[in-house]
């Protein structure tokens, strides 16, 4: 009897664990905690400024609060509860939305099937196991047999993927559809009045179509000291549709932005070769060999000096780079291609990365958290790749970054040092680029004239 009573009445968890809250960020996404176990470094930190993550202790059993609400994917406020939903006319098509603490275990019971219908799905094949990776507010769909068995299981994981898992002779098998969205292009302007991510967010884009922007006039402007209050930004840039509804956003095609009165162009293109990237409108490479700023969006905490009071030390000592502070975990890029001199422990400076660009050009990452995947001595590095995270190793009084730039031997100030441009369009190639650059230059020009007069009325 007592075992009958267990496999009817599955026995749940009492004790505390955490709940976490899903909260909007900047960039108007939703973020729910993960487990605190999967965090990476480059996890944290999304909008390189404060860490998002908030957490509460509740007890477990969460799917019997009616009090409790979730947001779902349509953005309406649900009751935080795994719902079993069957049609009146089809009593075997059970709709069930996942809830807080649900686990694809209490899901299947919910649907009224046992433990090893639930162990046949997940070993019929590795990619079934995608049914077990379960977000708040997805839906999972069963269809069941006359006499209660699993006959198909479906769920839709965003506006272009849906997963499916059928009965057939063998078992299951596994089917996944994946829509490919109508791509058009798409306008947007905005103003600064406080910060470049509260203001992209009113025009309409999306975080990481605010983060390329920054990366393509990365070369020129250093967001984390050059924005101001009335800067101006605009750009044409692909948007992904299905059904008239837009699922997602491509790659920037052209933008424009005005920082403190000088106005830089961007124009994206493509060469015969196959190799893209980003020119000015009149076919100069926005490139360069050093990005101006290796952490995105990070507060400079202390600038190059020759008279610096040490913060632990408390001598005067020369402040050989720039120090930008940001939250801990925070990726950190490498300014330019090279080799890396040094991936390791360096005294004061704690987890340091120094890489070798050439034979003019050194710069010094210091205080990391940590070193990102296959970053050791001796191996190569492209621009932009992350090569570490912020951290307070060595002598630091708070998670920020150490940057040092050498130009042959001698520690220059990498906020004022020109850097090197990359090369031109090539002259072969000067016109095609010119015939594409003239109509998006044009386009721009166009929606701003307009957008101002409607602004006006």
């Amino acid at each position: 009897m007592l075992s009958l009573a267990l496999l009817v009445f599955p026995s749940r968890e009492v004790e505390a664990k955490k709940t976490y809250l899903s909260l909007e960020l900047d960039n108007g996404s939703e973020l729910v905690m993960p487990e605190e176990n999967d965090l990476r470094p480059d996890d944290l930190n999304n909008d390189r400024s404060t860490s998002p993550f908030v957490s509460i202790e509740q007890p477990s059993d969460t799917r019997n609060s009616a009090e409790q609400s979730i947001d779902n994917d349509d953005g309406n406020s649900k009751p935080n509860t795994s719902t079993a939903e069957s049609t009146p006319t089809d009593p075997h098509h059970k709709v069930i939305r996942v809830a807080n603490g649900d686990t694809l275990s209490t899901i299947f019971a919910d649907a009224g099937l046992s433990a090893t219908s639930l162990h046949e799905v997940l070993n019929s094949s590795k990619e079934a196991k995608q049914f077990s990776r379960l977000k708040v507010g997805q839906a999972l769909e069963f269809k069941l047999s006359a006499d209660g068995q699993l006959e198909s299981l479906s769920s839709k994981l965003n506006d272009l993927e849906s997963i499916y898992l059928s009965r057939n002779d063998n078992g299951f098998s596994f089917k996944r559809d994946i829509v490919k969205p109508d791509v058009r292009t798409a306008y947007a302007r905005g103003v600064i009045n406080s910060s470049l991510f509260l203001s992209a967010k009113r025009a309409g884009l999306s975080h990481g179509l605010t983060m390329d922007l920054a990366n393509v006039f990365g070369y020129d402007i250093d967001f984390a000291m050059d924005i101001r209050d009335g800067d101006e930004f605009e750009l044409v840039y692909e948007e992904k549709v299905v059904n008239d509804k837009r699922v997602g956003t491509g790659n920037i095609l052209s933008a424009r932005f005005t920082n403190r009165g000088k106005t830089f162009t961007a124009v994206r293109y493509t060469d015969k070769q196959g190799n893209t990237s980003y020119y000015s409108a009149d076919g100069t490479s926005m490139r360069k060999a050093f990005i101006r700023t290796p952490v995105d969006f990070a507060r400079i905490s202390s600038r190059f000096s020759n008279g610096r009071r040490h913060p632990i030390l408390n001598k005067i000592r020369a402040h050989k780079g720039v120090d930008y502070a940001a939250a801990r975990g925070t990726p950190i890029k490498a300014a330019g291609d090279g080799k890396i001199a040094l991936a390791g422990r360096k005294g004061g400076y704690g987890n340091t990365v120094v890489i070798q660009h050439g034979t003019r050009y050194r710069t010094l990452y210091a205080h990391m958290q940590g070193f990102a995947k296959g970053i050791r001595t001796g191996g190569n590095v492209k621009q932009g790749q992350i090569i570490g995270y912020i951290g307070t190793t060595g002598l630091s009084t708070g998670p920020h970054l150490h940057y040092e730039f050498q130009v042959n031997g001698t520690h220059v100030d990498p906020l004022s040092q020109k850097l090197p441009m990359a090369d031109p369009i090539a002259r072969n190639e000067k016109q095609r680029f010119l015939q594409l650059s003239a109509p998006l230059m044009a386009r721009m020009d166009q929606e701003k004239t307009t957008l101002l007069a409607l602004n006006k009325r």
